[in-house]
């Protein structure tokens, strides 16, 4: 089959409609380029799974023998024999289901919950769950980074949760910060497909992938999406149902489909404000 070569943003790579991504340089410009291999093969399902062979016996065998106990029990074993595969600083809670893949690439730091239905794939460039940072129920954390993307990961800071039903893709890299709560449904998608030529799919357009960067003290409303590219700024609200586009400045709320700021949050609370209020409270 032709393949086609496709520029985008500074990201080059060759796309075929039949083929799995492999690197690949171009010849004229030095760029990394992909390449899809056939797939099918046994080989091509363990390269999605594991660092190789061994550690894919090594860290389904634990899970199949652990990730089913319920209760304490189950945590506690989990928190022992987890450690054979993935990095864990401390004490961390992995609740009973839990899928993880690439686990030699997950780093939990101490205090870090993950709830039952959370998968996690961490792919070669790994995801890392801050100390005290609550991932909930049914979340997917998805790096699965195979096109040798420069910047790809997921990096979670401390005192964060992650709510409900969320879905993180760190293809581009998505660097979330301290005390940032999304409430459930909420889409963080660092990866976007070209659609510029009309004449041919969007499959063989190329992505870009440039990353997402949510600073500290963030709420994030149920079912927003957080597209590829954006910046959100320290202290910022981001509306129930808002599809951001455009980088939010800091201590400002926004809102819609796409995304404006609808207001601004003054940075000292009115002085006869009472103190408990000065803090604000979280909606899920």
């Amino acid at each position: 089959m032709a393949r086609r070569w496709q520029q985008h943003k500074g990201l080059i790579v060759q796309l075929s409609l039949s083929q799995n991504w492999k690197p690949l340089d171009d010849p004229q410009t030095g760029h990394r380029l992909e390449r899809r291999s056939q797939p099918g093969s046994a080989r091509l399902y363990l390269q999605r799974q594991a660092d190789g062979l061994g550690r894919y016996v090594l860290e389904q065998s634990l899970q199949a023998l652990a990730g089913g106990i319920p209760t304490l029990v189950g945590i506690g074993l989990r928190a022992i024999l987890y450690r054979l595969m993935l990095r864990m600083e401390g004490l961390a809670a992995i609740e009973a289901g839990v899928r993880l893949r690439f686990a030699s690439h997950i780093r939990l730091r101490a205090g870090s919950y993950l709830d039952q239905g959370v998968y996690i794939h961490a792919c070669p460039t790994g995801v890392t769950i801050g100390p005290r940072t609550l991932v909930m129920h049914g979340s997917i954390l998805h790096v699965y980074n195979f096109r040798n993307l420069p910047h790809a990961g997921i990096t979670i800071g401390a005192d964060s949760l992650i709510g409900e039903m969320n879905v993180v893709r760190g293809q581009g890299g998505v660097s979330i910060g301290d005390r940032v709560y999304t409430s459930p449904l909420v889409q963080i998608i660092a990866v976007n497909h070209v659609f510029d030529d009309p004449a041919r799919p969007f499959v063989e357009q190329g992505i870009t992938a440039e990353g997402i960067v949510i600073e500290d003290d963030v709420w994030i409303g149920s079912g927003a999406v957080i597209t590829d590219g954006v910046h959100v700024g320290k202290g910022a609200v981001v509306a129930a149902g808002a599809v951001v586009t455009k980088d939010v400045p800091p201590h400002t709320v926004v809102g819609g489909v796409p995304a404006r700021v609808i207001k601004e949050i003054a940075l000292e609370a009115a002085p006869d404000m009472p103190k408990s209020s000065q803090r604000g409270q979280v909606y899920f």
